[in-house]
Order: C-alpha cells, then sequence, then structure tokens
C-alpha cells in the first residue's frame, strides 16, 4: 500500500510567536491630551490676570467715513531710510522748515524733506538717553519731549503706572486703567495729575480753541475731550468712539481736522481678546515667551483715520500691510507717518493719492 503523506503543520499565528503590538490609538490621544494639560496646567499657575473689559462704554456704533484710501503705501515714498529706527512722533517747525523726530536710539532727529525724497537730509540732534516719544514746540519754538503745549502748560498721559514702555502689550492685556492725564506748569515745577483711571492713555491734542484736550485710549478705541478752560473745566466727555482701529497718537491740522494715528485696525483677534479675558490672558504669556513676533499677523490695517473738530470721521487711509502707525500729520498736499517700528518716515501725495468716495 502506497504510504500516506504526512500533511505539513499549520502555521503558527504571528500573535502566538511574539507580543501584541501597542495600540497606536493611546499613543495618539497622548501626544495630543499631553501638551494641553500641561498647558493648562502653566496657564492656571501663571499670575497674569486679566480683567474684564468695559465695552459697554463704547455706546454710539462707529460711522465710518464716505472717504477711504485702502492701499495707501502704493505710491508712497520712504524718508530718511536706515538713518530713523522708530520715527515715533513728530513736531514741526514751520519757521525753519524742519521736521523733529525720536527714535528708538534716544535721539531728536531733525529731518528737511523737499520734492523729491532722495533729497531727504537727516542730522542728529540731540539724545534723551531713553526713549522720546510725544514731541510738541515750545512757545518759543524749543522742542518739549511730551506730547501737548499751551500757553507755557505742558499736557501729557501716563499710559501706565505699573508697566514699562516695553510691556504696553501686557498692559492692554490686562486690561486695567492705570493710565493718568497730567500737566506740568514749567514756572512751578509741579506736575499735577488731571485724570486718573485711563485705559493705556495715549496720544493728546490741544483743541484749537485752546479750551480742551483731546485724549485716547487704546484698548477703548476711543478719544475723549478733557476741559481746560470755561464754564465746563475738569469735565470729561465723548469724543470719538468705537474707531476702526486701536487709537496712538493724535494731532490737530490746523486746517479743521485731527489726524488720529491706528497702529493696527479691528481684526478678529482683537475683537475677541477685547471681550474674552482668558484670551487676553493666554497671548500675554504668549508674548512674554516669544515677542512681538508672536502676534505680528493679529496687527495689520494700519493706517490714520481723519475726524473734523466734533469727532466726525471724514476719511479713512490704511492699507492691509501697514502696522504700527503711531503718528501722522499733514504739511501742505504730503501727509507724513511715523512707525514704533519702521527704520523711516512714509510720505503720501495726498493730492495724487487721495481719498475716494467708496464704490
Amino acid at each position: 500500500m502506497p504510504e500516506s503523506k504526512s500533511s505539513p503543520s499549520s502555521p503558527k499565528s504571528p500573535l502566538n510567536s511574539r507580543t501584541r503590538p501597542w495600540p497606536l490609538l493611546p499613543l495618539i490621544l497622548s501626544a495630543i491630551l499631553l501638551p494641553v494639560v500641561a498647558a493648562i496646567v502653566v496657564y492656571q499657575l501663571d499670575s497674569f490676570d486679566a480683567a474684564p473689559m468695559p465695552l459697554h462704554e463704547l455706546s454710539v456704533p462707529f460711522e465710518p467715513p464716505l472717504l477711504h484710501n485702502d492701499r495707501m503705501l502704493q505710491g508712497a515714498e520712504f524718508l530718511g531710510a536706515g538713518k530713523l529706527p522708530g520715527p515715533e512722533d513728530f513736531a514741526y517747525d514751520s519757521r525753519s522748515q524742519v521736521i523733529y523726530t525720536g527714535t528708538v536710539d534716544g535721539w531728536i532727529r531733525r529731518v528737511w524733506v523737499n520734492d523729491s525724497g532722495s533729497d531727504t537730509f537727516v542730522e542728529d540732534w540731540a539724545n534723551t538717553g531713553g526713549r522720546p516719544l510725544g514731541l510738541a514746540l515750545g512757545l518759543n519754538q524749543e522742542v518739549i519731549v511730551a506730547d501737548a503745549y499751551k500757553d507755557g502748560t505742558v499736557y501729557f498721559t501716563d499710559a501706565s503706572y505699573k508697566y514699562n514702555l516695553h510691556e504696553f502689550f501686557q498692559d492692554i492685556m490686562e486690561g486695567r486703567p492705570r493710565g493718568r492725564l497730567i500737566s506740568f506748569d514749567p514756572i512751578s515745577k509741579r506736575p499735577n495729575v488731571l485724570l486718573t483711571d485711563l485705559y493705556f492713555a495715549n496720544g493728546i491734542a490741544v483743541s484749537p480753541h485752546q479750551d480742551c484736550v483731546i485724549f485716547c485710549e487704546t484698548p477703548m478705541r476711543r478719544c475723549r475731550k478733557y476741559y481746560i478752560e470755561g464754564h465746563k473745566k475738569g469735565h470729561v466727555e465723548k469724543f470719538i468712539d468705537n474707531l476702526p482701529g486701536m487709537p496712538d497718537n493724535i494731532k490737530y491740522d490746523g486746517d479743521g481736522h485731527y489726524w488720529i494715528a491706528l497702529p493696527t485696525g479691528n481684526t478678529m483677534f482683537w475683537d475677541i481678546a477685547m471681550r474674552y479675558p482668558m484670551v487676553r490672558k493666554a497671548a500675554a504669556m504668549v508674548d512674554r515667551w516669544i515677542g512681538w513676533i508672536g502676534r505680528i499677523k493679529s496687527e495689520k490695517n494700519g493706517g490714520m483715520l481723519v475726524v473734523d473738530i466734533n469727532g466726525k470721521p471724514v476719511a479713512h487711509y490704511r492699507d492691509v500691510e501697514l502696522t504700527m502707525v503711531t503718528s501722522g500729520f499733514k504739511l501742505k498736499n504730503h501727509l507724513y507717518i511715523g512707525s514704533f517700528i519702521l527704520p523711516y518716515i512714509i510720505r503720501i501725495d495726498l493730492d495724487q493719492h487721495p481719498a475716494r468716495h467708496s464704490q
């Protein structure tokens, strides 16, 4: 009889010969959850305490102006490029036709401009040893490193009594009113605190009638009046609310208009952050870790808003690529714009690149 062939033995299952591999799902969940848990712990342990903002005080919706220039950098000139690191504010001497500006390295520089931007001449004039911000001319054309000037009295704002200049973002994110409006009498050499509890008090300008000063509160997106003369002396009232961005410096042009610098326009980030303290706390923590670069995408559409002497919007100049605009003033047919970070002055010919009616 033929011999029967033995059948080959069945192969063993791999699961029987090796250890079952660790499932991937727990690894994926761990990779996701552990950073989240760590972030929550760090957030809870951080002592930064953001406060609710009194947005209910912004009672009147913003009335957009009829005139717009939404691409204001098109055709712009860049004056003194590389010689003016952070020209934050300006004072113009009409007698000598010189622009004074303060820069990040402590210098107040004099700038001579001509029809051609390439002919701009920049001169180091005086070093303050600090960071000159607001500038004004005195009665005798002396340059005052402050914000506004009237009959010898200097008016200026103190943005925060807690945070220094380099921590301004922390102050805005905390959302507490630590700013002040102050006057200084050069004769008695004594300061006088006029207002307290302001939200990052910023730019200030004396009215053309010399009866009040207009000051800006950056995170509240508003400017208010403080009367320094007349029967309303000491009284505060609204000038303009719900600005289309956060205001910095404000300047009167001698022709019935104020020019308000907007470092950034309103964005989704700022709208959410102003409403929710937890978002501002997180943003402040990121700012401490990686600095300004961490929020660069949240600041855009900077520019200038023009309003009349009653605070009614007249024109809006802006550009999606423009950020950290801190000051601007109109001289003849040109608009000169300063910035906290740019290394030049932006100049725009308002005849060639005007704000126009919206289509």
